[in-house]
């Protein structure tokens, strides 16, 4: 058979290296002038640094396997554990620790970050009437943050953890979306009686608890690291992924339209082949276009996926004397004096980065329905990126000498993954069941994070034979 795959992201990749043995040949196309999608590693003085995702986490076993398969154990390193800080109200304060993405069971560790009021009301949740909540569908974490804890709970903790990850504050985030367990335990409790918030997340902390002293993760002489990296960035990965796959591989070839040829399909701007199977590798809005003329119910119910747009700024400097002990800066949303919503402290982050000497920081900004991605100069965004790290922790990046700059636009970055996200992707491939030959992955089907799109790519492409 021909197979067609569209885009060279990681989730194009994956699912070509995972064809790599089926005898069929395979053609992967992207119509920009690389591979690696969401991944980008630049090629900076100081050495390879990654502009797009940084890290992936390290126990989930779809991302181990792959590592093993392709033998790149010996380049995986470890965060340095330094914890990371909130910028709440005109200073850093230390990241809340427990609960479920910044969402407490008590008030007691995040009392320095709300009010009063707001820690009372945390406490007497449980004693409230219970929220209304469906068994298996969704709803918005913002919305009930705010009506069963408060505002500032979602202004200064959630949205700052949840928009570092999905580029979206929490209102516009839906629970089974973006915190599957914590929608699991909503069902659980719906099914016996009253759904409380404060009692959902205590039980998943004691279940996590429980779990990592059955595990032996909870003797603190060597905790296992959460997250991986690679020593080299990313690109290690993405490189390894093409040149294993076994597939011809063009870039700059940009697929407008997919059109149906006998029992096959042909793509406009590839080669010249009838395809037996097309795997469909890029965002939603793109694959709504591609699916257009093959699968028009497909494509209709996937125009409502909405995409979030930021940027990176990759800042080098040649001292890190005065920069924080910490491994970054979440800002709250409602920060009325600054512009980035984050700030990864690389070199303090990782210690492969700090062998290199001098400092490294990444400055975050953009979430959903904010344009300052698309608007912005480049001169704007690094003069924010240097102000707002200086209002922020106090390390004067000018002074420190800036010895390397990098501005990545992140256009359509991550869908937004609101509380009507998985019927979409349901309906999509409810609609997708009846047409034979065309699949569909990405980070839209799978969810956020490496190694769920690694799962999604690999098990997309056994779909397709």
């Amino acid at each position: 058979m021909n197979i067609a795959i569209v885009g060279a992201g990681l989730a194009g990749l994956t699912a070509a290296f995972e064809l790599r043995n089926s005898g069929h040949t395979v053609d992967v196309y992207e119509g920009n002038d690389r591979i690696g999608g969401k991944l980008y590693t630049v090629a900076f003085d100081g050495g390879p640094t990654d502009m797009g995702a940084e890290a992936f986490i390290a126990r989930r076993p779809e991302a181990k396997q792959l590592v093993e398969e392709l033998g790149l154990q010996d380049s995986l390193v470890s965060p340095s554990g330094m914890r990371s800080l909130l910028y709440v109200d005109g200073e850093t304060r230390a990241m809340p620790t427990g609960g479920m993405m910044g969402i407490p069971s008590t008030s007691e560790t995040v009392a320095h970050l709300v009010s009063e009021e707001t820690a009372r009301r945390i406490d007497t949740e449980a004693q409230r009437e219970g929220f209304e909540w469906t068994i298996g569908g969704d709803m918005s974490v913002g919305a009930l943050v705010r009506e069963r804890y408060g505002d500032d709970v979602v202004d200064n903790i959630v949205s700052s953890l949840l928009g570092g990850v999905y580029s979206c504050t929490a209102d516009d985030l839906g629970v089974r979306a973006t915190v599957p367990q914590l929608a699991a335990e909503f069902d659980r409790l719906a099914a016996d009686g009253p759904v409380h918030l404060s009692t959902a997340v205590a039980n998943l902390e004691a279940a996590r608890k429980k779990a990592m002293a059955a595990a032996g993760a909870s003797k603190p002489s060597k905790p296992a690291p959460i997250f991986a990296s690679f020593r080299e960035g990313y690109q290690e990965l993405y490189e390894a992924l093409a040149e294993q796959s076994g597939a011809n591989i063009y870039v700059d070839a940009f697929i407008p339209s997919i059109s149906r040829e006998g029992e096959g399909f042909r793509l406009k701007g590839g080669e010249d082949t009838v395809y037996d199977r097309v795997l469909l590798a890029t965002p939603a809005p793109t694959t709504a276009l591609l699916l257009r003329d093959i699968a028009p119910e497909a494509s209709e119910a996937l125009r409502s996926v909405e995409l979030a747009n930021s940027a990176v700024v990759g800042l080098r400097f040649a001292t890190d004397e005065g920069l924080p002990e910490n491994s970054g800066v979440l800002v709250s949303t409602d920060a009325k004096d600054v512009h980035a919503k984050a700030f990864t402290l690389s070199s303090r982050k990782w210690p492969h980065l700090a062998e290199r000497g001098g400092a490294l920081v990444r400055a975050s900004f953009g979430r959903y329905g904010d344009n300052v991605a698309l608007t912005a100069s480049e001169d704007d965004l690094v003069d924010w990126a240097l102000d707002d790290l200086q209002t922020i922790t106090g390390f004067d990046g000018r002074a420190a000498g800036v010895e390397e700059i990098f501005v990545q636009r992140w256009l359509g970055g991550l869908p937004r993954y609101d509380a009507t996200h998985l019927a979409t992707v349901a309906k999509v491939q409810d609609a997708l069941a009846g047409v034979d030959g065309v699949g569909v992955t990405g980070a839209w089907v799978a969810g956020v994070g490496v190694p769920a799109v690694i799962g999604n790519a690999r098990q997309a492409a056994k779909d397709l034979l």
